[in-house]
């Protein structure tokens, strides 16, 4: 009986001053936080999708607090509560938030299963990475969508889905939030974020295609060329052709929509734009004749 009330007192011993030595260190190491951290995540949707670059809300929450410290918010939003969200957090912290303009995921391939046909057969793991790592994929162009939907599981709001008779991605403009997941899901970086532009209009090149114009052309109907009409056409200079392929700058884009119209193979497109006039056929006809013609004599 006494080795037993030996054992237990020993033990209260041992627990009492582990007791004592935690509450000192706590005391001694403590870490202040600002209330006002835990003020500002309430005000965050708390949907820790790292689209604001912190791998949490809490983590904005944090440099937000920190940046009103200093003087500024710049650089710090969040693209999931928008620009409403922020307009509170800068209200509590006494700052003035500059109005952001809104973003949305933009799917840059066009070639669908129509313009860009099947040349193999893929019976790995069903996953754009997994597909990607084996090579160029079930078609001849190694820079498209794959279509396995890394981007549709990588989002958490439901606003991309995968298109059955193109097969490819489609986003849901009224649900993106511009948070990125599907951009860092796709191993061939072909979905961008890009500035929603007024009414939701936008321009630009649906092709990420580095090749020449001829092979590019060979693997997909609508792929970039590289041509260099469209940066000739622009009268704003917001097109550049680099490493065979155009880019638009969306800051430097008046929706003009001049680049489109002289696009050989279609690879602009422009989105949300009242439908314009059909060209004639015989006209258009003659026109993307003649174009093509000039890409094989360049050949």
């Amino acid at each position: 009986m006494s080795f037993i009330l030996v054992a237990v007192l020993v033990l209260g011993a041992i627990g009492l001053v582990a007791a004592v030595v935690l509450y000192v260190c706590s005391k001694k190491f403590a870490v202040k936080e600002d209330p006002r951290i835990a003020d500002v995540a309430a005000l965050l949707p708390q949907a820790n999708c790292g689209g604001c670059g912190f791998p949490g809300c809490g983590g904005l929450a944090d440099a937000l607090v920190k940046g009103a410290d200093a003087g500024t918010l710049d650089g710090l939003f969040c693209p999931v509560g928008g620009q409403d969200v922020m307009g509170k957090v800068a209200d509590l912290l006494g700052m003035a938030m500059a109005n952001s303009e809104p973003m949305v995921a933009v799917v840059r391939c066009n070639g669908t299963c129509e313009h860009r046909p099947k040349i193999a057969e893929y019976s790995g793991l069903r996953t754009c990475t997994a597909m990607h790592a084996c090579g160029a994929g079930e078609t001849a162009c190694g820079f498209g969508c794959l279509g396995c939907g890394d981007c549709v599981a990588a989002c958490q709001f439901g606003a991309i889905t995968i298109n059955n008779e193109t097969g490819l991605p489609e986003v849901d403009e009224d649900k993106c939030t511009s948070c990125g997941a599907c951009v860092k899901a796709c191993p061939r970086k072909i979905i961008e974020l890009r500035k929603k532009g007024p009414k939701g209009r936008r321009v630009y090149v649906s092709c990420v295609n580095k090749d020449k114009g001829p092979v590019a052309m060979k693997a997909c109907k609508t792929a970039c060329i590289g041509c260099g009409k469209c940066e000739k056409e622009c009268p704003f200079g917001a097109i550049t052709v680099t490493n065979n392929l155009s880019y638009i700058d969306p800051d430097k884009c008046r929706l003009c929509r001049k680049c489109e119209k002289v696009c050989p193979t279609h690879a602009i497109v422009a989105v949300n734009f009242p439908a314009s006039k059909p060209r004639p056929v015989a006209e258009e006809s003659k026109d993307d004749g003649e174009n093509v013609e000039q890409i094989k004599t360049e050949a």
